[in-house]
């Protein structure tokens, strides 16, 4: 059986992985779709599909079930996302979603979803790690250790700070 999971996973971080690894013991295989994959470069959504994929690659190495990573981008008409999606990514079986939208919106069309307990998740949040590092606190024992690589290969938190400052001008 293979199961769906959708993020911007900017940047992936430890929620993610646990989210992920609690899936895989549900399923055989993982399509993971990288929401919003068109957008980059900005406070909220710093980190390429690129990067983010190998951010996600990197992080899911290992583990005992197979793992695809599909950038998937934003369609803006809820009507027809889930088509959008199911043509993008491989076939799966199951949806996994805390979102209430998006466990609609596959409801609607058919699909199960499941939930998966979040994991500390005032801790592990994607706003939270971007927060720590626009602040200059620390960040990196909240994303997997090739998380951090990736962020420290493109610059990562230096190009945050940079998208960042230009909303406070």
């Amino acid at each position: 059986m293979r199961g769906f999971f959708v993020g911007r996973f900017q940047p992936f971080h430890l929620g993610h992985r646990t989210f992920v690894e609690d899936i895989a013991a549900d399923v055989d295989e993982i399509v993971i779709g990288i929401g919003s994959a068109q957008t980059s470069h900005t406070a909220d959504n710093p980190f390429t599909a690129g990067e983010r994929i190998s951010m996600i690659h990197r992080s899911v190495t290992g583990l005992a079930t197979t793992t695809f990573v599909v950038p998937i981008e934003d369609l803006h008409r809820n009507s027809v996302w889930v088509s959008h999606v199911t043509a993008t990514v491989p076939p799966f079986d199951v949806a996994y979603s805390n979102n209430p939208l998006v466990r609609r919106l596959f409801e609607e069309a058919g699909f199960e979803v499941r939930s998966v307990e979040l994991y500390q998740r005032e801790a592990y949040s994607g706003t939270e790690v971007r927060r720590r590092m626009l602040a200059g606190e620390p960040w990196r024992h909240l994303v997997p250790d090739p998380v951090a690589t990736v962020v420290d290969e493109t610059n990562g938190v230096e190009r945050l700070e940079r998208v960042s400052d230009q909303f406070d001008e």
